[in-house]
């Protein structure tokens, strides 16, 4: 059975749509993995103590660097960390 052009572009997105979806869902559970990863060797191997808003920040950070499309440029703070 043939569709018609619109119908069949539709069709070819939607499919598209859901790859996409799917592929994102798969780097977000390894980001979280990675994520969780960290935080325990930091922990255990008492490199940082992080408070809870150092932790929220750092998650934050390896979040959008393990999960966005654009390359990372490091930044290098120049400033305290404990203000």
């Amino acid at each position: 059975m043939a569709y018609a052009p619109e119908i069949a572009h539709s069709m070819l997105r939607r499919q598209q749509a859901s790859a996409v979806v799917a592929a994102r869902h798969k780097i977000v559970e390894g980001a979280v993995g990675m994520v969780e990863s960290a935080l325990n060797l930091l922990s255990s191997k008492k490199i940082i103590e992080l408070d809870e808003d150092k932790k929220a920040a750092m998650v934050s950070n390896l979040m959008v660097v393990l999960c966005g499309d654009n390359v990372v440029e490091p930044v290098i703070n120049t400033g305290t960390l404990h203000q």
